[in-house]
């Protein structure tokens, strides 16, 4: 690149998701362990979570959310170099849920890969599509996020069961003409603090057995206090350091979209960045907790409504198990 040559930059051309026909509302949730809606509309800001078929698998959903991102970019399954799909709950441990994607796609030869970030998934998943655009490596980029958590959640704890859903969103990156696309990134893990929300067996240090299974050790373990103060922390630490590497203020902000955990993980991130309320988007009253999932949705959601503009803002920050989080500024 020339000294006076405007950096590349990676723009998002389409977006999709899907939700799942099935939805679980508190009122089932309060039949089933000791809790009540006031608890978890009071705790956690959700309502209702959508819930997968028996027939359905995370790539089943990645498919309905690719091929509306495709159909919103006025683009086919040929024109892609890449898939790459963030999730922690694949179809199989192999091959990759991307394979499968990529299978259902019929996209003959596209490269294809999973990444396992949990609920920062997708942002990393930005990060490395940008880096393989702006290097010339792809053209195009079919990016997802997609989760079925209900399959791995322990119905029977009532502080875990009431935050999961499943779901899917899905982007279509390139190259930008523009100004557009994104302007900065950030991401970390530490993990030292992987025990504070694992699912612990299943892989190799702990492969399914009967003890396994009797100990409910195939679902979602989370310590959610210390969960809860990590997520503020980095996610605000990100989105200020995208921010500063921007050179931009929190003033210049049009949309906050921070990971749908919590609404109280939500509310006081967004207090410490100091963003008006009405600047922050929220949808985690209609999905839960959907992990990976979350920010393309938002985001797809914003531009089917008509709510983002050329030149728009958007801070996208994100937080989850590995521990891992991240954060994205981007140019509408």
């Amino acid at each position: 690149m020339h000294k006076n040559e405007p950096r590349r930059r990676a723009r998002i051309v389409g977006t999709g998701f899907y939700a799942p026909e099935k939805i679980l509302t508190n009122a089932d949730l309060a039949k089933m362990v000791d809790t009540s809606d006031e608890w978890i509309v009071t705790r956690t800001g959700m309502k209702e979570r959508h819930i997968t078929s028996p027939d359905q698998a995370t790539s089943d959903m990645v498919l309905i959310a690719a091929r509306r991102a495709l159909e919103n970019a006025r683009l086919e399954a040929k024109d892609l170099d890449l898939i790459i799909v963030a999730t922690v709950t694949p179809d199989t441990l192999f091959p990759a849920t991307a394979c499968w994607v990529q299978q259902g796609l019929r996209a003959d030869h596209v490269a294809a890969f999973d990444i396992s970030a949990a609920c920062t998934g997708f942002l990393y998943g930005m990060i490395m599509a940008e880096a393989l655009i702006t290097a010339g490596i792809v053209k195009r980029v079919l990016l997802a996020g997609s989760e079925t958590l209900t399959r791995f959640t322990n119905w029977e704890d009532r502080n875990t069961c009431v935050l999961f859903g499943d779901a899917a969103g899905a982007a279509i990156l390139e190259a930008s003409p523009d100004e557009s696309g994104i302007l900065s990134r950030y991401w970390k893990a530490d993990g030292t603090l992987g025990d504070l929300l694992s699912l612990p067996a299943g892989g190799s240090r702990l492969p399914a057995s009967a003890e396994t299974v009797e100990k409910k050790l195939h679902t979602v373990q989370m310590r959610g206090n210390e969960v809860f103060k990590h997520a503020v922390k980095r996610m605000s630490e990100a989105s200020t350091e995208v921010l500063k590497r921007a050179g931009l203020g929190t003033d210049d902000i049009d949309w906050f979209i921070p990971h749908q955990a919590n609404i109280r993980i939500i509310e006081a991130t967004g207090e410490r960045l100091g963003v008006p309320k009405e600047k922050v988007y929220i949808n985690v009253h209609k999905y839960g907790n959907v992990s990976a999932a979350t920010i393309p949705i938002a985001l797809s959601e914003l531009e089917g409504e008509g709510r983002l503009k050329k030149g728009n803002v958007i801070i996208l920050t994100a937080f989850g198990s590995g521990l891992t989080w991240a954060a994205v500024a981007y140019r509408w």
